[in-house]
Formats: structure tokens, C-alpha cells, sequence
């Protein structure tokens, strides 16, 4: 048994939970409205644009096709991982792109063929809404990470500088800010693990038992996706901060202001 549809007018009716958030934001000035109202429009056309394209994709269930757009997710992840860092997307593009696309791949190959024993990995039905939770969830932490990396050493320039002339390289250097970063990254993974199946019932496990799954199941697969999602996440965190290092330093190992874009 799967879950119940939801009718053309129960989906209006969900609109109508718009209405507390727009009204305390109303009354309270936060200034909210106009983002809130863009930020569902966009969410309502892009998921609608989406679940139709993913109909065909899934009975085409065709390896290329599926490639493809888990490449165009991966893309589109690379884009706003930078651009929400304020970095210059020229510079960063390339090696966050590898760290995400290895920090994707591992813990996909891990899940799909070895934990899951499924003989083919471009499986759409699987992949793609897989691939989408662990690549959600490493988006958020290279924000925080990318972004928090490059704006302690700006910040603290010269810590960052003192340890250039005491003979460390850059990388060396590099260690205490992308010790502090990965902590800030990881956190909120981390503090979901610790109270997941407590606080509340995690999307993968309530979309499994939804799709018919036993509880007992459906605790085996959600225990199996957030191990994948920090390995994941871990990857994606530290590879983007290592491997755009030689982008952002000048011969010198002084930190380039040109990789910052203006706000």
C-alpha cells in the first residue's frame, strides 16, 4: 500500500499554510513576504517542471539519460555552493566541481552496489532521488564550509601571515582554518544524526514507510542513507577548501582578494 494521493483541491488547500508565515512576517516587519512568495513560486514550477521530466526519465529508465541529469543536479549543486559563498565562480567552478562530483560518486557506488546489491548503478528510480538527498545535504555544509574558510583567513589575515613567515606552506597554514570550517560544516549533520529518530522522523524513512516498508526496514535504509550523506558530505567539505587552495593564493601564499565577488 503506498501513500494516498493528493487531489488537485488538497493541494490548493496546502497553500493556505502560507498564511501564518506571511501574517506574523506582515505584522512583525520582518520583510519576509516578497522572498517567501518568490521562494514558492520558484519551488512550485521547478517541482512541477521536475516530477514531470522524471516520469519519462524513469520508464525510459535509459543509463545516459540518467547520467545526465545527475551531472545537471551536480552542475546546478557547483553554481550555488560558489555563488552562495561569494566566490568568483571562474576561479572556484572546476575544483568544487571535482569535490562535489567524487564526494557524490563514493558514497552512491557504496549505497547503490554494495549495500543495496543492485546490479546497476544507473538506476533512475534509485539514483536520482538518492543522489539528490546526499547532494542536499552537501550543498548546505559547503556553504558553510567554503565560504567560512576564505572569510576566517580574510578576517585574520595576520595569523594567516605569521605562519607563512614561521616557514609553514600553504597548506600547512591552511590547517587550523579548514579545521575550524569543517566543524561549522559538519555540525548540523552531525546534530541531526544524534537526534534523528527522536526529534523527528527523517524524510527517507517516512518515504519508505509510505511506499509500503515495515518500520524495521525503513530504519535500515534511513541508518544506511545518513552514513552515506556524511561521507558525503565530508568529502565534498574538505576536497572543495583543498582543492581550490592554488586558486585562491598568490605566488607569495597571500590570499587574493579578486576571488571574493561583490556582494
Amino acid at each position: 500500500m503506498g501513500a494516498p494521493d493528493i487531489s488537485l483541491s488538497g493541494m490548493l488547500l496546502a497553500y493556505l499554510l502560507l498564511l501564518p508565515p506571511l501574517g506574523i512576517g506582515l505584522w512583525l516587519g520582518v520583510g519576509i513576504v516578497n522572498n517567501a512568495l518568490y521562494s514558492v513560486l520558484r519551488m512550485t514550477v521547478q517541482l512541477l517542471f521536475v516530477g514531470l521530466y522524471l516520469q519519462y526519465v524513469f520508464v525510459i529508465n535509459n543509463p545516459w539519460l540518467t547520467a545526465g541529469w545527475l551531472l545537471c543536479m551536480i552542475i546546478v549543486a557547483d553554481f550555488s555552493i560558489v555563488r552562495s559563498s561569494s566566490l568568483r565562480l571562474r576561479k572556484f567552478f572546476v575544483p568544487v566541481l571535482v569535490a562535489v562530483v567524487t564526494g557524490t560518486a563514493l558514497p552512491l557506488l557504496v549505497f547503490i552496489l554494495l549495500v543495496l546489491g543492485r546490479p546497476m548503478f544507473f538506476d533512475a528510480p534509485l539514483l536520482i532521488p538518492l543522489g539528490g538527498m546526499v547532494l542536499g545535504n552537501c550543498l548546505r555544509a559547503n556553504i558553510i564550509g567554503l565560504g567560512g574558510f576564505y572569510e576566517s583567513i580574510r578576517s585574520e589575515r595576520k595569523k594567516w601571515q605569521q605562519a607563512l613567515l614561521n616557514g609553514a606552506s600553504r597548506y600547512e597554514a591552511a590547517r587550523p582554518f579548514l579545521q575550524e570550517a569543517l566543524n561549522k560544516a559538519l555540525s548540523p549533520t552531525l546534530a541531526n544524526m544524534a537526534t534523528i529518530g527522536l526529534v523527528s522522523l527523517p524524510g527517507m524513512m517516512t518515504g519508505v514507510i509510505l511506499g509500503g516498508t515495515d518500520p524495521a526496514g525503513a530504519v535500515k535504509y534511513q541508518i544506511a542513507i545518513m552514513l552515506a550523506i556524511l561521507c558525503g558530505t565530508t568529502i565534498t567539505a574538505a576536497g572543495a577548501i583543498i582543492f581550490t587552495i592554488p586558486k585562491a593564493f598568490d605566488k607569495y601564499g597571500l590570499l587574493e582578494d579578486t576571488i571574493f565577488r561583490e556582494k
